[in-house]
């Protein structure tokens, strides 16, 4: 599955009608034929008997998609009122025909007339993916959408009476950023749904910020375009852990061959996130995990650990000395190290070793390997070229790259509005390393053009993730990947797919120390073809 610009879904659409292959009203039929079986599969109670739907219809292609939608209902007994913008005169020629197949059976109100009394179900078809300015509602409509969410929807999966999908995506959210649309101090952030239809491949603000928040649930309608080549795609597993999840695992291979990593820890009463990173590491099927801990802080994780290794370490020189085992073939650095000058100090002697390109040394930076380069960016980033995969969350890429994260805040007017896709791959190009934007929308992307998006929203959702530490383990998990030996943008994109899939598996009540012991149970459900399932 791949996600798409507006401009590319735009592009695909018209080569098919430019060919020949399809026709404008044609895709506009199949289009609203596509929303209507959505509905009444995801409320069967809507296809018992007729009811009563109120259709918002814009002035283009959003609109026309709408106007079908209202025929079609009216045909199954429906009683149907439309409210629409803009004079058929004005408006795309399959738009327009569309509108006036309606116009045979009923009329079109004014859309600052609407009223939501009695409908059971609510279509905005007001503008869809190509809309690129702010678009403030009209009074009315602003009222209705108001009313409808303002008793509790949004973020807690209720749904009231009437039901509201919007086609191809909520008005008045840019679709290639998931960022609404401003209107001077003003927003639509009101027109939201329960449910959203859209057509061939998602688009990138379905996915992106607050896209999934908008949207409510996601459904997605072929309309017979064959072209999908093109767009981001979502992270999966790579081939050859979806193969065989083990790595080679089992065929007498010796533990050094499956990778030996490092995991450096903070002083003592601060171990315990690089100790939730090292046995993710482990978990994940490193041959060989070790701590590298400060003379003070040696006897804490001692108590603490029985699989892992321990070594002393103190301060770069120390640091300097392990890496000479040529053995450790991934090191991480970041969680619980603190932001002073002896982190700073770690990271520059990980990344002298890690540019020797024949010593095969990957570095994970993460946390505070991150944040104590805050205002001093420049002084790191020459190095991160070699061999580096970084994992900041919003607030360390803030710390890094002030001047994508101020792009990435900022409230937009016009679209297609700077999203974190377009922070995450300036970051990897300006880095020289594969990037981990993390977040419900994490975003990956390396300085040699590859990008995936996780999206851990809709049925792949794992809200749990957000409690402390879970964070040290994705970059576990990606230290241990890497240690086995898979290519750096590899194992940031199956790292974040185990970490999520191990949310899910748990489900409520999770904490990070869950997660690395849930890995095991993630990888056979791999093996045997069952992964993808939530908790009960």
């Amino acid at each position: 599955m791949r996600v798409l610009t507006a401009q590319q879904m735009r592009d695909i659409e018209c080569d098919a009608i430019t060919s020949g292959r399809h026709s404008g009203l044609d895709l506009m039929e199949r289009a609203g034929a596509g929303v209507v079986e959505r509905v009444l599969a995801r409320w069967p109670d809507l296809a018992v008997v007729p009811h009563r739907a109120v259709v918002l219809c814009g002035p283009g292609n959003n609109g026309g998609d709408g106007y079908v939608i209202a025929r079609l209902l009216s045909e199954r007994g429906w009683e149907v009122d439309v409210h629409g913008m803009g004079r058929v005169e004005t408006m795309p020629p399959d738009a327009a025909e569309s509108r006036r197949r309606w116009e045979a059976i009923g009329p079109v109100a004014p859309l600052d007339s609407v009223a939501g009394e009695g409908a059971d179900l609510i279509v905005d078809a007001i503008f869809g993916t190509g809309l690129s300015r702010g678009f403030a509602p009209l009074d009315q409509v602003g009222a209705l959408f108001h009313g409808l969410f303002a008793d509790g929807f949004w973020g807690h999966g209720q749904e009231v009476a009437p039901h509201v999908v919007a086609v191809d995506i909520p008005s008045g959210l840019d679709a290639d950023s998931g960022k609404v649309l401003w209107v001077d101090a003003q927003w639509c952030g009101d027109v939201a749904a329960h449910l959203t239809v859209t057509f061939h491949q998602p688009k990138l603000g379905h996915v992106l910020a607050d896209g999934p928040f908008y949207c409510g649930a996601l459904e997605v309608v072929d309309i017979g375009l064959a072209d999908r080549s093109c767009g981001v795609p979502l992270a999966r597993l790579p081939d050859p852990m979806q193969a065989e999840p083990n790595l080679g695992k089992g065929h007498g291979a010796h533990k050094f061959d499956h990778g030996h990593a490092l995991v450096v820890t903070g002083g003592m009463g601060r171990t315990g996130a690089a100790r939730l990173a090292a046995r993710a590491a482990l978990r994940v099927g490193a041959g060989l995990v070790t701590l590298a801990a400060p003379g003070p802080a040696i006897m804490e994780c001692a108590a603490q650990i029985t699989s892992l290794m321990l070594r002393r370490c103190d301060g770069a020189e120390g640091l300097t000395e392990t890496l000479g085992d040529r053995r450790m073939r991934a090191i991480c650095l970041g969680p619980g190290l603190g932001t002073g000058a002896e982190t700073r100090a770690l990271v520059h002697a990980a990344l002298r070793v890690g540019a020797d390109v024949g010593r095969g040394l990957s570095v994970v930076l993460d946390a505070d390997a991150l944040s104590c380069f805050a205002g001093a960016e420049a002084e790191v980033m020459p190095e991160l070229r070699s061999c580096a995969v970084i994992t900041p969350h919003g607030g360390e890429f803030a710390r890094l790259f002030p001047d994508l994260a101020e792009r990435l805040v900022a409230r937009v007017k016009t679209g297609p509005a700077f999203s974190k896709l377009d922070a995450t791959v300036a970051a990897a190009q300006r880095a020289g390393c594969v990037v981990v934007l993390k977040g419900p929308d994490t975003v990956i992307a390396s300085p040699d053009g590859r990008t995936c998006i996780h999206a851990a929203a809709y049925d792949r959702a794992a809200p749990w993730l957000a409690t402390a530490g879970s964070g040290d383990v994705l970059a576990g998990i990606i230290t241990g990947l890497l240690a086995r030996g898979l290519d750096p943008f590899w194992a940031a994109q199956a790292g974040v797919y185990l970490h999520v899939e191990a949310a899910r598996l748990f489900g409520l009540g999770l904490i990070a120390e869950d997660l690395p012991d849930l890995l095991p149970e993630v990888l056979r459900r791999i093996l045997h073809g069952e992964h993808g399932k939530t908790a009960p």
